[in-house]
């Protein structure tokens, strides 16, 4: 794109209008054929396009519970992996009982139940074609009443305070400094046990959230469609990333019989899963996705989003000079059409589209920072968030 103007005429561009394409638009009469030449003119759009992405989409289960915790049970950790292991198109899952353990049965830390937990991830384990994630549900009073760890490995020591079902502020930032931990809230939006994000301190902010649920949650933004029990102000992805927070987003079924993974539960659209981009089906790859915020969350059957600015994946922060284009790139794959498919830039839908893969040009910078995300919506009521992607404006 070189018209020296066409920063001064638009804000928006289509390599569409690129010297070539033009050109060969306007070539009058052509040898090759008017069909031959068309194709030609729309691959000069493509070469505009990133090459493959550099890794590999894996399709997991976030949030499960047992016997356990308040799960059936019947609901062995054996069971619930073996159960997400046999379902087709999973590639990991994690296990996430409450660690009250359930109102009136021993905490999860008494009766051998963490160990149990342990051992079962150890067992279910199959590098390159099931990963096992060590985890729980920690309550986290007042910060976030229900907040999810992810260890990294597969044993760690539970993560107590000076009382249990609370966290303090020093607490909560030991445990978001740990690179062996990841912190992921969820039902932030409720009024029985959400938090506040017009208030807590930016270095409180977690780095994900989890941002649907099964049972039809959501909490992208203030009475959003999928939402139900309650929303309070405050408590949405949109709140967060307004104040400025790094946040990106997953999704899990928080089923309580090991259903999760199954796209058929429910009325087969809201089982809700989190897509990574990783290197590979390993413990240490996957969960270096999760904390790089390489991440996309959805409801329904499998689907693949590639969303990358300028080459920068998902979750990703990147300066640039604003002189210099931002190439908007996603590439969206379902077995169901596409309704609408919204860039939100800045917390405000933007652009609409209605196609399956796309590519145009951002010629204006708005704030210091600006971030963008994709939100699609199939013609069979699913829906899709990929993470942001932040651009920090340099004069």
């Amino acid at each position: 794109m070189k018209h020296p103007e066409r920063r001064l005429a638009k804000k928006i561009d289509m390599p569409g209008r690129c010297q070539e394409f033009t050109d060969l638009v306007y070539s009058g009469a052509n040898p090759i054929g008017r069909w031959p030449l068309w194709e030609k003119i729309q691959f000069t759009e493509h070469k505009f396009f990133p090459g493959e992405p550099e890794y590999k989409p894996f399709i997991g289960e976030m949030h499960g519970h047992t016997g356990m915790s308040d799960g059936v049970p019947t609901l062995t950790p054996e069971l619930y992996f073996a159960r997400l292991k046999a379902m087709p198109g999973l590639d990991f899952a994690a296990l996430t009982d409450h660690d009250h353990g359930g109102v009136g049965t021993p905490e999860l830390w008494d009766d051998g139940k963490w160990e149990r937990i342990q051992k079962a991830v150890q067992d279910y384990y199959e590098p390159g074609e099931f990963t096992t994630l060590l985890g729980y549900e920690r309550d986290s009073y007042p910060w976030y009443n229900n907040m999810v760890l992810y260890y990294r490995g597969d044993s760690g020591e539970m993560v107590r305070g000076v009382r249990d079902g609370e966290i303090t502020a020093a607490e909560l930032r030991a445990v978001l400094d740990r690179d062996d931990l990841l912190a992921i809230p969820h039902d932030t939006n409720f009024l029985s046990a959400g938090c506040d994000f017009s208030t807590i301190p930016l270095e409180l902010m977690t780095p994900m959230i989890e941002i649907a649920s099964s049972d039809g949650d959501c909490a992208e933004y203030f009475d959003h469609p999928l939402f139900y029990y309650s929303c309070c102000e405050g408590g949405t992805w949109h709140d967060a990333l307004k104040r400025g927070a790094r946040m990106g987003c997953v999704a899990g079924s928080d089923s309580h019989d090991g259903s999760g993974g199954d796209r058929f539960n429910a009325d087969g659209n809201r089982v809700a899963l989190t897509g990574v981009w990783a290197k590979e089906n390993t413990r240490e790859a996957i969960f270096d996705a999760l904390k790089a915020r390489r991440t996309y969350a959805f409801t329904g059957g499998r689907m693949q989003l590639d969303f990358r600015i300028n080459g920068h994946y998902m979750g990703e922060e990147f300066s640039l000079k604003s002189s210099e284009d931002r190439s908007i790139y996603y590439k969206f794959t379902c077995d169901s059409d596409i309704e609408k498919l919204y860039v939100v830039k800045n917390c405000r839908d933007w652009v609409i589209l209605d196609k399956n893969e796309q590519l145009f040009f951002d010629y204006h910078p708005e704030n210091p920072v600006d971030f963008y995300y994709i939100r699609v919506i199939t013609k069979d009521g699913r829906w899709c968030w990929s993470s942001p992607i932040w651009i920090v404006n340099e004069p």
